[in-house]
């Protein structure tokens, strides 16, 4: 196990701009020592043959063709805007000239 010392956690901290008392400090370097073994054990795994991945599971979207649909209550949703313009919400210009 490697051995971190209050005064390199006291240094992070401080670097971090938190302040430690005694107590937080030892808690802390206990809890880095337990990371830096776990990471050790890690480095133990030949990995060679693992492709690099940037996740654990593979993310993909689910998309759906874009049909234009006719609205069959157009005038009804447009009516509960605050303002319209023939078939448009109307809104506030909030653009310069």
């Amino acid at each position: 196990m490697i051995r971190i010392s209050k005064e390199q956690v006291k240094k992070v901290a401080d670097l971090a701009r938190i302040d430690l008392n005694e107590e937080e400090t030892e808690y802390h370097a206990v809890q880095l020592e337990k990371i830096l073994d776990y990471i050790n054990q890690l480095d133990k795994i030949n990995t060679d043959e693992i492709p690099c991945t940037t996740r654990a599971i593979e993310v993909i979207n689910v998309t759906r063709d874009d049909i234009k649909k006719d609205c069959e209550n157009k005038d009804e949703i447009l009516d509960l805007a605050p303002s319209r313009e023939e078939n448009f919400f109307k809104v506030p210009k909030i653009l310069k000239d």
